[in-house]
């Protein structure tokens, strides 16, 4: 997977060392409640660890996950360095270097079977720590993703969030997605849908 950088942001691979993150932000209902069908919250830290181990698995030459750094605070430890030791603290701050995680990937198409099965589209998505919000962080890395997707060769990418999730709709729009009403055509689930295609197609 590619490093991307923005202004303020380093969007780079999960790392082992970052499990404790994970499961602070997964644990949170303020971040769940709006993903999955039913939301639930993460229990513990393996499921933590297990969720980093399928994102780092992903073999897609442009879907990823990525973690969401803030610029200026340590990198993660290397292999040979890390431990079960919460993640580093932005100097002068008690929030965590990490922000959050910004997704490109397979969006699934609802069904009655399970597990759902590809829809062929790409979504983008972002959840970030309840620390990190109203700081145009989402924006900025979703603008990232959503034009290194294109400038990828991706034709097109969607976006779906809980109709009651107004915040992430914002950044939707913001971004430079466009509308395009309810649908349930991904997760099982009655999602609002916002689209956009490859403006170089």
């Amino acid at each position: 997977m590619e490093n991307l950088e923005t202004e303020r942001l380093i969007l780079r691979p999960w790392e082992p060392a970052d499990a404790d993150f994970v499961l602070d932000l997964y644990s949170r209902w303020e971040v769940q409640r709006f993903i999955g069908n039913p939301p639930r919250v993460m229990a513990d830290r393996g499921e933590a660890e297990e969720r980093i181990r399928m994102w780092r698995a992903m073999e897609h030459p442009v879907h990823a996950v990525w973690a969401v750094q803030l610029k200026g605070t340590a990198q993660p430890p290397n292999r040979a360095q890390q431990t079960s030791a919460a993640q580093p603290k932005v100097p002068g701050h008690s929030q965590p270097a990490l922000a959050g995680t910004l997704l490109l990937k397979s969006i699934p198409t609802s069904g009655a079977e399970l597990p759902l099965q590809p829809s062929g589209d790409t979504e983008i998505g972002w959840h970030f720590h309840p620390d990190h919000w109203g700081k145009g962080y989402a924006t900025e890395a979703g603008a990232a993703v959503l034009s290194y997707a294109f400038s990828s060769g991706l034709p097109r990418v969607v976006a779906v969030t809980n109709p009651a999730n107004a915040a992430s709709q914002s950044v939707c729009t913001r971004i430079g997605l466009i509308h395009q009403g309810q649908t349930s055509r991904y997760y099982n689930a009655l999602c609002q849908l916002y689209e956009l295609a490859n403006p170089a197609a």
